[in-house]
């Protein structure tokens, strides 16, 4: 008797994905523009983040947006008011972008002398983290209501992050959230991260952000 086949078509999707990225990426480069993939869960702050930051840089940098959503364009709209380019992205019922969804969108936006393109990835801590969407650089957002234990029901999302804004920190004092050990936590998982306290309501560690991207962009197009 014949034995049967056995295809691991989750490990060939993944070694797809990543070539498609790295090639995205490469070109990326040598157009001189930084992706930022943006991930978060729901209500975390995406949205609110990225309209205070891009009012700090829209002066000196040329940005563009990507709005992933399983449905709606009410991110979209939101983004156009801050006068930076923008695209509504809906992914028919998928709970994440890949490389070449990713790709698709960037040729929708068109990206010829952008210098920052922001895709604000469906909010999700799990899908989002394990599909790598050829961005130059991965952010996380966390808010304090969700709880400082999201680090270790979710490792693979802070362990792929370079920064990572814990978001709310004005309705901190409300919250059992324990901000040492959440952020140690993720230390844990990525020594490497970068950590900024911020509150999108108010602009509070916006600045922070804002120059930690000018920082990368700056690296990223040298």
């Amino acid at each position: 008797m014949n034995q049967i086949r056995i295809l691991d078509i989750k490990e060939s999707i993944f070694a797809d994905n990543d070539k498609q990225a790295n090639l995205l990426r490469q070109d990326l480069k040598e157009k001189k523009t930084f992706l930022l993939n943006l991930m978060s869960s729901p209500g975390a702050g995406k949205t609110t983040t990225l309209e205070k930051t891009i009012a700090l840089l829209k002066d000196e940098l040329s940005i563009g947006v990507m709005e992933a959503d399983i449905d709606s364009d009410v991110d979209a709209r939101r983004i156009e008011k801050t006068g930076a380019k923008v695209i509504q992205l809906h992914t028919g019922g998928m709970c994440h972008l890949d490389a070449d969804m990713t790709k698709q969108g960037l040729e929708g936006l068109h990206t010829e002398g952008l210098d920052l393109a922001i895709l604000e990835n469906v909010g999700n801590l799990v899908c989002p983290a394990e599909f790598d969407t050829g961005a130059s650089k991965n952010a996380m957002i966390l808010s304090v209501p969700e709880g400082d234990d999201k680090p270790l029901k979710y490792p693979l999302m802070f362990t792929i992050c370079d920064v990572l804004l814990i978001n709310k920190m004005d309705v901190l004092p409300y919250f059992d959230f324990d901000l040492e050990a959440c952020t140690s936590r993720a230390r844990a998982l990525n020594p490497n991260i970068r950590v900024i306290q911020i509150c999108a309501k108010t602009g509070e560690g916006i600045e922070d952000f804002a120059e930690w991207l000018r920082t990368e962009i700056k690296k990223w197009t040298c």
